[in-house]
């Protein structure tokens, strides 16, 4: 059993009774003849607008035109932009004339959706509460500012002094927004029931990503149990806030404390005494974790050799063969697809102001999966996830590019660091890029050349990119060194990267299979490098791999590692033919013969 379910001790029934989302099916549908899908709006009105117009759901009228088709809002309506609110009206029309026209319109649960309802207001715009300014009566302010200042004033402010500073915390419009969020809002009761994930003719559709999470409590944990959490916070929320304990100005994540301090009267009600225990439970939900189905991101920067198998367990508790995502703004700012379309992503920074990107629409039908820009009616297909490793401030090259440059670019300097590494600066008229030059390991063997193409085939996306170059006569390899980044070393004597996107222990394993497929007995702690913004794992420095030996490496003999089967079904296409193919040029025979001999090693691992 799921760990948040053994601990929180709260009744379903109770829940569904305060306000049931979706029942079961609502959440799966099948012989849908059309499904057009959105992300990430954020308060982006028009260019949403201009994305389902053209994608043929939404007149020029504002009225459904899709027919029979479904349209799905991945999430994230809310906060950012200015006109969050006018999206949301739409979208509550829209849901009722689909309906009378034999279509469906799904708006999940983003995880800016839940910060909404339970009170973190972190994101929300200053012109999302301008909109709700004109329902907010001066008594209502005036109401809140005196609970504020009797039970959330410092004592070292002036009277006037916690007036300004409460205006400027909580503008016009802060509290109106605030009733129009609650359980029986206008836009919190509606949100209320909507649902996670759906799964439309076999496709999943999921604000943030499907993690292993999802394969342990499927579509009925997610869409209920989790689901209903959230409904029995904001109800354990307002009988608080009934009794003064807690205020409309307070965050989501103070709650827990908050009430944990809060000394509870003699004659306070069991509602009361049961409500403190449950915002302290049910605050911690994993429907509000980074491994939940609204904020986890593996799905787009784990490696496909880490995401594979876990993908495929969520899949398969669902019945779906693909997820459609948002969440993270896509590179390039398009609509791309990884593991062999079985993910697509389609949250394009439809904000431009914020993430300089537009809207586009994802469909589904008899056509294939296709994509529509807010200012194209011509459908495009999404675009291959791209290999990026490393971070490229300022150059924003992909791996193609990168290997040109490397190749061709002018070295306009050179120098030696403290630990024997040869650093390159390489120009081309635009900008320039930093790389190491290595010299062969031995006669006709480019470890580190070999490393990289080895990277690529297996699609592992933790080498920087590297080229056959050569430097003042010297034979060897330049590979890209990424700017923004630090050591093991340094991570591991800071403590630091336990936020990762991807956990660091699943790249760390993937690390070790692939240091044992290559023999690699000289990787330290110089040699493991993380970006600091995603801390994705790179891997340099190989030049003692490649062994001519068989077997695991000495300083792997104790380290455990697992082999699952998406890396046994990748190390079994790359058969002596495709090695020799990709690598006969930078490793030679014998290397090669002992690759192959450990690739099948792996291959038979338990």
């Amino acid at each position: 059993m799921h760990r948040r379910f053994a601990n929180i001790a709260f009744a379903l029934v109770g829940i569904i009774l305060f306000a049931a989302p979706a029942t079961a099916g609502e959440w799966q549908f099948d012989n849908v003849e059309r499904v057009v899908a959105v992300a990430d709006i954020h308060g982006a009105y028009g260019p949403m607008v201009k994305a389902l117009q053209n994608a043929e759901v939404v007149s020029e009228d504002l009225s459904w035109s899709g027919g029979k088709a479904h349209l799905v809002i991945v999430g994230d309506i809310l906060d950012r932009g200015p006109d969050s609110r006018q999206a949301m009206d739409l979208l509550m029309r829209l849901e009722g004339e689909a309906v009378v026209a034999g279509g469906q319109v799904h708006v999940l649960i983003g995880n800016h959706e839940a910060m909404n309802l339970t009170g973190d207001l972190r994101y929300v715009s200053s012109a999302e509460y301008a909109a709700f300014a004109a329902e907010e009566s001066i008594e209502d302010r005036e109401h809140w500012f005196e609970a504020y200042a009797e039970h959330r004033a410092s004592g070292t402010d002036s009277p006037e002094g916690l007036r300004v500073l409460f205006e400027q915390r909580y503008p016009q419009g802060y509290f109106a927004h605030r009733r129009a969020f609650a359980s029986d809002g206008k836009y919190g009761e509606w949100l209320l029931k909507k649902p996670v994930v759906v799964v439309i003719n076999g496709t999943a559709f999921v604000h943030g990503g499907l993690s292993p999470m999802i394969a342990d409590i499927g579509l009925d944990g997610v869409n209920g149990q989790l689901h209903g959490e959230m409904v029995e916070y904001l109800r354990q929320v307002e009988i608080l806030t009934a009794a003064s304990i807690l205020l409309p100005t307070d965050n989501f994540h103070d709650h827990p404390e908050i009430v944990s301090g809060f000394e509870v009267p003699s004659d306070a009600s069991a509602d009361v005494s049961n409500a403190i225990q449950a915002i302290v439970k049910l605050n911690a939900s994993d429907l509000h974790s980074l491994d939940g189905p609204l904020w986890y991101r593996g799905n787009v920067v784990c490696s496909e050799l880490i995401e594979a198998d876990k993908l495929d367990g969520a899949l398969r508790a669902i019945g779906a063969t693909r997820v459609v995502i948002g969440h993270t703004p896509t590179l390039g700012r398009r609509v791309l697809e990884r593991l062999d379309g079985r993910i697509i992503e389609i949250d394009t920074g439809m904000l431009n102001a914020y993430y300089g990107g537009s809207a586009n629409a994802l469909t589904i039908d008899q056509n294939g999966v296709l994509v529509l820009n807010q200012d194209s009616d011509k459908p495009v297909k999404p675009v291959p996830h791209p290999r990026r490793v490393g971070s490229r401030p300022g150059r924003d090259l992909d791996s193609d590019e990168l290997e040109a440059l490397l190749r061709g670019g002018e070295i306009v300097s050179r120098n030696r660091d403290g630990f024997g590494r040869e650093h390159v600066v390489i120009a081309d008229g635009e900008g320039t890029i930093n790389a190491v030059f290595a010299k062969r390991t031995a006669r006709g063997v480019f470890a580190e050349l070999a490393a990289y193409r080895l990277d690529r085939l297996l699609n592992l996306d933790m080498v920087p990119v590297t080229v056959l170059r050569e430097v003042d006569g010297d034979e060897g390899s330049l590979q890209f060194s990424p700017a923004d980044r630090i050591d093991e070393i340094q991570r591991s004597q800071e403590g630091r990267g336990g936020s990762a996107w991807c956990p660091l222990a699943e790249q760390w394993n993937a690390m070790f299979v692939f240091d044992v497929l290559i023999y690699n007995d000289g990787r330290g702690g110089r040699d493991i490098l993380y970006n600091l913004d995603l801390w994705q794992v790179m891997l340099i420095s190989h030049n003692k791999a490649f062994s001519k030996k068989n077997g695991v490496p000495g300083r792997l003999e104790t380290v455990p590692y697992q082999v699952g089967p998406a890396w046994k079904e990748r190390l079994a296409e790359l058969n002596d033919e495709a090695l020799q193919h990709s690598l006969g040029d930078v490793l030679d025979e014998k290397r090669l013969r002992a690759l192959g001999e450990r690739r099948d090693a792996l291959i038979a691992a338990d």
